[in-house]
Parts: structure tokens; sequence; C-alpha cells
């Protein structure tokens, strides 16, 4: 009897030691895994925080179509690029492709297509003009961008009826230019910046824009340069007399245009580099 006493209590010991154990063993993983889910809740906030920091404010920007294909991209005559518009901060992209042979679009993979047609993207009729002058009709899409500089899905349907996957991306987001006004001749605030500081432009000057093109008249403060230079093209003074003026192109109002300027002032020519910004008054 006594040493079925003794098992016993021996017994009921193991069995209460096992039980305590067991208590410590299930309380390490409830607080590992409430560690880990506070993890993971400060990770999605911080991430979200990060994407609304790094959000575009409202507005209107220019951005490039990047594609994994030679066939399905933005129309040469936009130079691969797109107009991004940000409204209450969601952000859509209108693309004008090369033709009119892509006849939908959807987000996501060509697989899922079919079973989602109410989120096919449709086309919009839209008109290119190319370097040549020459016109043309091609459809355009609004895609909506959930990321900007980062890949998405986005599947094409062709005018055949058949969808195919692509690897897409919208990025590079520039605030957009303003645009050329109706041919006329207008005056313009000149902002000029680089060099020295000696030299300044007339401002306002004359601006005159012609089948779309603008042109600005620039009078220098000295009549010591003799030629400018604009995108690689050299431009010579319209004048013999006076201080130095010429005839440049403009490519877009209120945005910087660099420009070099060659002065003979100094003991030899200089060429200085400059950055113009015009505004229409």
């Amino acid at each position: 009897m006594k040493l079925n006493h003794k098992f016993a209590l021996l017994l009921a010991g193991a069995v209460l030691a096992g039980s305590l154990v067991g208590c410590g063993a299930s309380g390490a993983p409830a607080s590992s895994a409430a560690s880990s889910e506070a993890a993971a809740s400060s990770a999605v906030s911080e991430a979200a925080s990060a994407s609304a920091e790094s959000a575009l404010p409202d507005g209107v920007y220019t951005a490039d179509f990047d594609t994994d294909s030679s066939m399905f991209h933005a129309n040469e005559a936009n130079d691969g690029k797109g107009t991004l518009t940000v409204k209450d901060g969601q952000m859509t992209f209108h693309v004008s492709l090369v033709s009119k042979k892509i006849v939908n679009l959807y987000v996501g993979m060509a697989a899922d297509a079919e079973a989602h047609e109410g989120d096919w993207l449709q086309p919009t009729t839209d008109t290119v003009t190319y370097s040549d002058g020459l016109s043309d009709e091609v459809y355009g899409f609004d895609i909506p961008v959930k990321a900007l500089d980062e890949d998405f899905q986005l599947a094409i349907l062709g005018s055949k009826g058949k969808w195919y996957d692509h690897t897409v991306r919208v990025a590079n987001a520039q605030p957009a230019a303003a645009e050329a006004p109706a041919d006329g001749t207008y005056t313009c605030d000149v902002t000029l910046e680089g060099g020295s500081g000696r030299a300044t432009v007339e401002s306002p000057a004359a601006l005159t824009v012609a089948d779309g093109r603008m042109t600005a008249t620039i009078v220098w403060s000295s009549p010591n340069y003799d030629y400018m230079l604009v995108d690689g093209e050299k431009y010579l003074p319209t004048n013999t007399e006076g201080n130095s003026t010429f005839e440049i192109p403009v490519a877009a109002l209120d945005t910087p245009l660099d420009v070099v300027g060659d002065t003979v002032a100094m003991s030899t020519p200089h060429e200085i580099e400059y950055t113009l910004t015009f505004t229409l008054k």
C-alpha cells in the first residue's frame, strides 16, 4: 500500500509539472503571434503612409508608357508618352496607340478578361499629328493606374478577337506644360537663369504662334552674343546693330528651356548655359 501511495504521488507530480510546462508553451506562441500581428499591422500602416506621401498632387502630367512589346506602345507622334490625370488622389493615364487594331484593354491577365467584360476599357478616337505634318486617327485608352514606376499586367484584345498578356509601366511623371495658345502674336514675361548673373534679357518679349509653333524674340542686354543654341540648333542674330536679338523656338510655356548663348565680350568666345522660362501675360 505504501508503494502504491508513493507511486500515486509521483504520478500526480509528473502530471502537474507537465500541465505547467504546457501552459508555458502555449503562452509563448500566443505572445509571438501577437507580436507578429502588431508587426504586420505596422508594416501595412507604414506602406499606406509611404504610398500617401508618394502620391502626386491633383493635376495633369505627362508620363512615359513603357511596354514589353514593339507592337503595343504609345504612338510615335507622342514620343512614347501619354497624359496622366490625378483627381481626388485617383490616377488615370490616357495613351494614344499606333492604330485601331487594338479594340479593348483589360487591367489584369488575358485568361480573366472574358469573365469580366464589364471591366474592359473602351477606346476613344484620337487624332495624332506626326513630325511631317500628316495626321491620322487612332484608338486611345484611359487606363486606371494604382502606382507609378511599377509594372502591372494589361491585357489587349486585337481586332481578330484574341486576348494577349502584356506587362506595362507608367513612369517618369512630369507636370504637363501649358499648351500653345492660338495662332497670333502675344507678349510674355521671360525669366532668365544661369551664367554669371550680369546678363539679362528684355521682358516682356514678343511671342509669335504660327501653325501651333511658338517663336520668341529675345533681346539681350549686350551686343556681344553672336549665336544661340536651342536643342542643338544654332540661331544667329536678326540684327547687326544694337543689343543682340534672336528669334528662337519655344517648346512649351511655363517650362524652363535650356539654351546656350555664345558671347565674344571676353578675350575668347565663351558658350554660356542659361534657362529661359516664358509665361503669357
